[in-house]
């Protein structure tokens, strides 16, 4: 089953950052990565529940250490509703 992680960082570079630790630390895929504004950047992730935990946490870790995150969330089997919106 396909879940979905959030990653939310100020800056761009951050979001480089969360990118590159959450693709690296399990088997998932880069969705996408949205600008909302501000400087604020939610990168998606989707994967396996179990791997997206992880790069979740990866991505998330490795941001916290530079104070540019913003917050995380793992989505667990989405609705197919909310793919659509993704």
């Amino acid at each position: 089953m396909e879940s979905l992680g959030f990653i939310e960082v100020k800056g761009y570079v951050p979001a480089f950052a969360a990118e590159d630790a959450a693709l690296k630390a399990a088997d998932v895929k880069l969705v996408k990565r949205v600008a909302i504004g501000a400087g604020m950047v939610t990168v998606v992730i989707a994967g396996e529940i179990g791997a997206v935990r992880t790069a979740v946490d990866a991505g998330a870790n490795g941001v916290k250490r530079l104070g540019n995150l913003i917050g995380c969330f793992t989505l667990a089997r989405p609705a197919e509703e909310i793919k659509t919106i993704i």
